[in-house]
């Protein structure tokens, strides 16, 4: 295996440190440079993490930054130097990096959005089940790929709506030195005005809104693009608040009959991210994981990020591309694969013209 060349990673605001790092030490690590071109809502920890490269003692130009907009990615998905584009982010804007980027005959690798579903089956455990839910669609502001936004409840499940809206009641947003807050606030004033225009959207199509955070308000912070847990019952799928990802600290929940109903309603929807499953029976876990069609499956684990020797396994609308980010997927992608065959001679005369393949 040998080095591709110049690649590049283009990466969310959500997890500045986190997210290059899935990328520019691998593929350095297989013997190429990089070029990382992150948010621009949140620079400041790109370029601290090249200092502490540089620090390290790694080469100058061997990982540069590039900070912009959609001027600087063009010009890095058409750029005849660059081999390889890593990206996340949202569906839309994968779909194009993939598509302008393929076209210029780079290799991609462009993680997308999800709706990521959390299925309860009534023989789970109802405390970490609530649990679990509350912290995966409230945690890091709802602002992370793998939140859970959608709760599929499984038939006595479903009475268990009570008691979820009591613990996401229990969780308050605040600024980071407010010891009791639970998150922060939405990244800009533009990303809170799409979540609340999205649980207006929610009521207005007859979901019903048993915990609104739209009006949050946190004292001393009246500016904050504050967003308090919201939770939503009976939503159904052509409902807008479940087909799109919201990005916030809002849960849609559902009541199927069965687990194969669950089952069907997960897998009809377009984004194949992550799911969980919660329940006491291993048979059930089986099943639901060898016929849910989402490339990263928890049982009783509500956020089923693999560990990094794996790779970052999204599936249908969630990913574009052959090779996933990080673990051996990620090997492959930074690499080209070579295979040699060689022979050597010894002093034997040659007789005629070898016509055949026959060594």
């Amino acid at each position: 295996m040998q080095p591709i060349g110049v690649c590049v990673g283009i990466t969310p605001f959500n997890f500045p440190a986190m997210v290059p790092l899935w990328m520019y030490p691998l593929a350095i690590a297989c013997g190429n440079t990089f070029v990382l071109k992150p948010s621009e809502q949140d620079p400041t920890v790109p370029n601290r993490l090249m200092a502490l490269l540089k620090e390290a003692g790694a080469p100058d130009g061997l990982v540069q930054v590039i900070h912009g907009g959609k001027d600087q990615v063009d010009g890095l998905l058409t750029h005849p130097d660059v081999r390889a584009v890593s990206f996340v982010g949202s569906a839309p804007v994968a779909k194009a990096v993939y598509s302008k980027a393929a076209a210029n005959g780079k290799r991609v690798q462009a993680l997308a959005g999800a709706k990521n579903h959390l299925v309860v089956l009534p023989d789970a455990d109802k405390d970490q089940a609530i649990a679990s839910l509350v912290g995966a669609t409230c945690g890091a502001a709802g602002q992370r790929c793998m939140a859970i936004s959608a709760a599929v409840l499984v038939g006595a499940a479903a009475d268990w709506l009570p008691d979820l809206k009591a613990a996401m009641a229990a969780v308050r947003p605040g600024p980071w030195d407010d010891e009791g807050a639970g998150y922060g606030p939405q990244i800009t004033r533009t990303a809170r005005q799409r979540i609340l225009g999205a649980i207006e959207s929610g009521k207005a199509q007859g979901a019903d809104c048993l915990l609104d955070g739209s009006e949050c308000d946190v004292p001393g912070y009246p500016d904050g693009n504050w967003v308090g847990p919201t939770l939503f019952a009976n939503v159904t799928r052509d409902m807008s608040i479940y087909a799109q990802e919201i990005f916030g600290p809002v849960l849609v929940t559902s009541n199927v009959a069965t687990l194969d109903d669950a089952i069907g309603f997960v897998n009809a929807n377009p984004f194949g991210n992550g799911v969980s499953l919660f329940t006491s029976s291993g048979g059930a876990a089986r099943r639901f994981q060898r016929e849910i069609e989402v490339g990263q499956v928890g049982i009783n684990i509500p956020i089923p990020v693999p560990l990094p020797f794996f790779s970052f396994t999204g599936w249908k609308d969630s990913f574009f591309g052959d090779q996933h980010a990080y673990g051996k997927q990620a090997v492959r992608f930074y690499t080209e694969t070579k295979t040699v065959t060689a022979r050597w001679f010894d002093d034997a005369p040659v007789d005629a013209p070898n016509m055949t393949i026959r060594l």
